[in-house]
């Protein structure tokens, strides 16, 4: 199943609010707007709002309340970072927020245990065959993290 274009950052947002609302989750959201405020921007001069081709872009941090913790750092480069429980994902497809969020909110999140390479991985699933795969990189599991053992 395709996911639903998000062209802009703020309609990522909106789509974390509906998941938010169905969860019923705390969310905050901060938003950088302006070449001189994203984290990225770092080449832009000194109060140099808009991009060479004149584009403005927005950048949002969103913290969804409940367990497990889970932040999303949206880029304007069309991608994000999702923390979950302190594990790190970088490089999602903003197109694939909602539905990494809707999974782990949805149970659908879980830990792999590993003799080689050795360590504890969470594993996303997304509908289709999308999956995403990182290691945990703390000796301890959170106990959100211990629940999701498979």
């Amino acid at each position: 199943m395709a996911h639903p274009q998000l062209p802009t950052t703020e309609s990522a947002v909106t789509a974390l609010r509906e998941i938010a609302r169905e969860f019923n989750l705390e969310m905050a959201v901060t938003d950088d707007i302006g070449a001189d405020q994203t984290s990225r921007r770092t080449s832009s001069g000194a109060f140099t709002v808009l991009d060479a081709d004149g584009s403005l872009p927005h950048e949002a941090f969103v913290e969804l309340g409940g367990s497990p913790s889970v932040t999303v750092q949206l880029f304007p480069e069309d991608d994000a970072k999702i923390v979950v429980d302190g594990v790190e994902f970088h490089d999602v497809p903003r197109d694939s927020v909602p539905a990494f969020v809707r999974s782990v909110h949805g149970g659908l999140a879980y830990v792999k245990g590993r003799f080689f390479p050795p360590g504890w991985w969470l594993i996303v699933p997304l509908p289709g065959d999308e999956t995403y795969k990182e290691l945990v990189l703390d000796d301890t599991l959170t106990p959100w993290l211990s629940r999701k053992v498979r």
